[in-house]
């Protein structure tokens, strides 16, 4: 989590978070903490409120006929728990999100899984159309509690050069 601080004044500072496009560099890896315990409230209320009907995610005796044996997480819960813990390594500045690609869910999460997650700056380029901004590509991978990579994905985002994000605009 990148937390800087900004003086105000004499003897007062403000918290500000994130990366300007200039902060990055290619190659870096940024493991996001905290991690997150999935409880089934979380996988149901999730699942209920998208409006996903599939019973793997919510009905425990259905769950038991399949192969898992229980409830899995409703997978666009663990890609928005992913980008959630990645925003102050990666987006906190971000204009814009540009897209998703490559999202794999390489092994099951379950309820009561703990997940963390890491993402790698793969790319980065001056945006032609906006001066003030530059992209940057990244590819996030997410872990359970065991260590084994549970989905990965790779992210564009827009990201605010210094002195060009809302932050800077409104003196926040």
């Amino acid at each position: 989590m990148v937390q800087n601080v900004k003086k105000i004044s004499e003897n007062r500072y403000r918290e500000t978070f994130g990366r300007y496009y200039e902060d990055f560099v290619v190659g870096d890896i940024y493991e996001h903490r905290p991690g997150r315990t999935i409880t089934k409230t979380d996988n149901t209320w999730f699942t209920l409120l998208t409006m996903n009907t599939h019973p793997m995610h919510f009905d425990d005796e259905y769950a038991k006929g399949s192969e898992f044996g229980k409830c899995i997480v409703c997978s666009p819960l663990t890609v928005a728990l992913m980008v959630g813990m990645s925003v102050t390594d990666v987006s906190q500045k971000a204009i814009a999100n540009l897209g998703w690609d490559e999202i794999k869910m390489t092994y099951p999460l379950f309820e009561d899984d703990t997940l963390t997650a890491e993402s790698e700056i793969l790319e980065k380029r001056e945006s032609k159309s906006r001066p003030g901004a530059g992209i940057v590509v990244t590819r996030s991978t997410g872990y359970n509690q065991d260590g084994k990579v549970v989905c990965t994905f790779k992210r564009t985002i827009l990201i605010a050069k210094r002195g060009h994000s809302v932050e800077d605009k409104v003196n926040y």
